[in-house]
């Protein structure tokens, strides 16, 4: 249960007491990161079910989960964006990123992040229920917005177990990145990918036909996307922060939805 508090007290607002704190528990935290964007992923959702327009449910649903998260993945994605904006070596850059505040690449990355995760989610946005239960539209297409977004947070989640594997150092000594680096098996991150794309395929059928294949691909891309920043992360600080962690969430994420949004 150690790892399952150190999970959620870490990722996610809810409050829960975390007694014991030290790299075997975060690694058990960082395998069970997934389950905690399905929780996040459920409860950012629910502004998708809502009447309204879709563009107003989806920027509604991308901000709850903001607040679910304390904002802490974006301010890891624009931190990250100054640092390797400013083209400077890895210690420079290291200490650009430990900054309270954000710079024009920060600001930048932000906006276009946020952009792409609204635009996404309100092309995916359910069809409300009235219209549904009338026989005008599928009803498969009523969870079509909500699927994606689950999934996108898991797979957002996901990327931190493959990010915390025994193969990734830390950039630095101290911090969160330090904690949890390295903690991960690679068996347990294959393990715990085979029952994301697993759930995410029973979440498409439950969607809609089509989703079947369009969930788990979503996930595939936006987990080879987080990977790929964080290859490049690596190769220009040295191994993993806090600020890169976020930042690999927040890029999963908006990936999945574009995936999501394009094959859907």
């Amino acid at each position: 249960m150690d790892g399952v508090r150190f999970a959620i007290g870490t990722l996610s607002v809810f409050p829960v007491r975390v007694t014991r704190v030290d790299r075997q528990v975060a690694g058990r935290a960082m395998v069970l990161a997934p389950v905690v964007g399905l929780m996040l992923g459920a409860v950012a959702c629910v502004p998708l079910l809502l009447p309204g327009p879709p563009l107003l449910g989806a920027a509604l649903a991308v901000g709850l989960l903001a607040v679910l998260t304390r904002g802490l993945h974006l301010d890891g994605l624009a931190d990250l964006a100054d640092g390797l904006g400013s083209g400077k070596p890895a210690p420079q850059a290291l200490d650009i990123m430990k900054k309270s505040d954000i710079g024009p690449f920060g600001v930048i990355t932000l906006v276009l992040t946020l952009l792409i995760q609204v635009t996404a989610l309100s092309g995916l946005a359910p069809t409300p229920l009235s219209t549904t239960l009338s026989g005008l539209e599928a009803p498969a297409l009523a969870g079509l917005g909500p699927s994606a977004l689950v999934v996108a947070c898991v797979t957002g989640r996901l990327a931190l177990t493959w990010a915390c594997r025994s193969t990734v150092p830390a950039a630095r000594p101290g911090g969160l990145g330090a904690l949890v680096a390295g903690t991960v098996r690679p068996g347990a991150a294959w393990a715990a990918t085979a029952l994301a794309l697993a759930a995410a395929a029973g979440l498409g059928l439950v969607a809609g036909q089509r989703m079947v294949y369009v969930l788990p691909l979503g996930m595939a891309a936006g987990l080879a996307a987080a990977l790929l920043l964080l290859r490049h992360a690596r190769r220009r600080l040295g191994g993993v922060t806090g600020d890169v962690l976020g930042a690999l969430v927040e890029t999963a994420t908006a990936t999945t939805l574009t995936i999501c949004a394009v094959l859907g």
